[in-house]
């Protein structure tokens, strides 16, 4: 007899997440994650017209970037779009400009922004808002990647900079 198995969902496992992933840069040309070979890495999710949570958590990753010195760029800064309907390249990247330091915007088509939220466990789901509109309820948190692409912890908004600064070295190392 066939036993069924339970259908709950297993938590991803640390070394499962990230990844090998090819998304599209802000120059319209496709970005493949091996271009990170060697370089430590931080990567967020979110999406242009986010009001808050996102210029917050970009502005604050490069101030930490800056406070962690080491050179121009100790760590490469991500941001994956969770809204590729609206967030095409060149939205992407008029908005990583807004940093005033390296951010590196990216986007897809909808299945492959499907394909690598679910290899770096992103939760987004669009939600109506009053204007006819829509937001995007997403993971707030960053998710650090060491020089060997091994994931190396996360940031989350409400973490010190201390600790966040930390984590920063580790990856850095």
């Amino acid at each position: 007899p066939v036993h069924e198995m339970p259908t709950q969902q297993q938590p991803l496992a640390i070394s499962s997440i990230g990844g090998p992933f090819m998304l599209t840069g802000s120059d319209g040309k496709p970005f493949s994650s091996n271009a990170l070979a060697n370089k430590p890495y931080a990567i967020f999710f979110g999406f242009t017209h986010c009001p808050d949570v996102c210029p917050t958590t970009l502005a604050r990753m490069v101030r930490l970037r800056q406070q962690l010195g080491g050179g121009n760029r100790p760590f490469e800064i991500l941001f994956v779009t969770v809204d590729p309907e609206r967030d095409g390249p060149a939205e992407v990247g008029k908005y990583a400009e807004l940093f005033n330091s390296p951010v590196t915007g990216l986007t897809g088509s909808p299945p492959q922004i499907a394909q690598v939220k679910k290899q770096f466990g992103i939760f987004s789901q669009k939600v109506p808002d009053s204007s006819g509109g829509y937001s995007v309820d997403h993971t707030s948190t960053v998710l650090l990647f060491d020089r060997k692409g091994d994931f190396g912890g996360t940031i989350a908004p409400e973490e010190g900079d201390k600790a966040a600064l930390a984590k920063l070295k580790r990856i850095t190392a």
